[in-house]
């Protein structure tokens, strides 16, 4: 019974060694369809870009990717000021 036992465990660990060097050089399987030259996942309006339209900004995501806190941490604080800018800009053209 003993004997039987092992024969598991060495069988158990060999399945897992083998599956984690599989898992390293295959990846989880997933394969991501090539953009046609040229082509971006993310869009923005070929006119004027508004606060709105940074706000809207959505990008791709990758295994190893960035920290999606810092990046909508950025694009929050990019839209403020670009909202301030363009009331300020508006501002001034009233004046004249």
């Amino acid at each position: 019974m003993g004997t039987v036992l092992i024969y598991l465990i060495i069988a158990a660990v060999v399945a897992a060694v083998v599956f984690l060097i599989a898992s390293l050089v295959f990846g989880r399987g997933e394969e991501l369809t090539a953009l046609p030259p040229d082509a971006t996942p993310t869009w923005l309006p070929a006119g004027p870009i508004g606060g709105d339209d940074v706000r809207a900004i959505r990008f791709s995501l990758v295994l190893r990717g960035y920290r999606m806190s810092e990046v909508d941490w950025a694009l929050r604080r990019t839209a403020a000021e670009l909202d301030a800018l363009r009331a300020r800009v508006a501002e001034l053209e009233a004046r004249q």
